[in-house]
């Protein structure tokens, strides 16, 4: 008698969550206020790191920066600090899990208080083809994109249970979601992010006294940040789904952590492929690939890598 009950109430659950999400759809929630809050970014140096700086920035928020490029970040706290917003800039290498806890007790000291929201944002690849790239690279890959994960929770995830107020954002990827070839450091990290993401969230909400701390995965297609310059589908296809302007991708991701979200896939068609691999057969879905060009998007794009690694070389030489 006891599970009929509970499953008629999960029931009932599951048809007010679908309701709900529906009518936010139509309706959007109001933007949650964050002014004077604490916003940790890493990655803060590069083009989506630097647009989520300077929106939080727009909205009051207090940022400490982290990168492992000097230069770039250093750019990004002084647009920051242009905008009347205080910036911390710091030189992290996230392949480092010493240098991570160093560098969070750092921030502690230094900023005399507690990261409340946490943009997990710094992202890397190979770009090269599984048995002609480096082990080192591999491994570098699969450090920040993944590994890292694992210690920004542990240095931060403590204060935000202590004071029941936080907020985790985990930048993925829809390569997190479904695969492609020729990057399989890329997919493995970042299904390995979207998997670490969703087991840290169904963990805050077992423990019901943790209901103000929020996570937000968000899963952008194709950024235009020149990351993967090169990738390419069908010609024919490309105008209905070209790469993401940065800002367009930013603007969607700060409305879904600004509205407490837990997922968002930008731009929204890509929930159709997420939802294809997981319904239809493989050889299904690959001839859905094969149709738009997706199995073999990455090629033109690995070729400019090695163009790059061959001209770095040339140049050193």
């Amino acid at each position: 008698m006891i599970v009929l009950v509970d499953l008629l109430v999960m029931l009932l659950d599951v048809t007010y969550h679908i309701l709900r999400s529906t009518l936010h759809a139509v309706m959007p929630p109001r933007l949650k206020y964050i002014e004077g809050e604490l916003v940790l970014i890493t990655g803060s140096g590069g083009v989506l790191g630097r647009l989520f700086a300077l929106e939080f920035a727009k909205c009051g928020a207090e940022l400490v920066l982290w990168d492992c490029n000097s230069a770039t970040n250093e750019q990004t706290a002084k647009l920051v600090r242009e905008m009347g917003v205080k910036a911390h800039a710091y030189t992290v290498d996230l392949t480092n899990r010493d240098a991570i806890y160093q560098t969070a007790d750092r921030v502690r000291s230094e900023v005399g208080r507690d990261v409340t929201v946490l943009v997990n944002n710094a992202g890397v690849v190979a770009g090269r083809r599984l048995l002609e790239c480096p082990d080192t690279l591999l491994e570098r890959t699969l450090l920040i994109n993944c590994h890292a994960l694992f210690w920004m929770t542990k240095a931060f995830l403590p204060q935000m249970k202590a004071k029941n107020h936080g907020h985790f954002v985990t930048v993925a990827s829809t390569l997190g979601l479904f695969s492609t070839a020729c990057v399989e450091d890329y997919c493995a990290s970042k299904f390995a992010a979207v998997g670490f993401h969703e087991s840290l969230s169904h963990e805050l909400r077992t423990e019901d006294e943790l209901e103000g701390v929020k996570t937000t995965l968000v899963c952008p297609y194709l950024v235009d940040t020149g990351m993967f310059a090169g990738c390419k589908i069908r010609n024919e296809l490309e105008n209905f789904l070209p790469a993401l302007e940065p800002n367009y991708c930013i603007q969607q991701a700060m409305n879904a952590i600004l509205t407490d979200q837990p997922l968002v896939c930008i731009p929204r068609m890509m929930y159709l492929p997420f939802l294809s691999r997981a319904l239809l057969p493989w050889d299904a879905n690959v001839a859905a690939y094969r149709f738009m060009g997706a199995d073999r998007c990455m090629y033109s794009f690995i070729k400019t890598m090695e163009k790059r690694v061959a001209i770095g070389q040339a140049n050193a030489a």
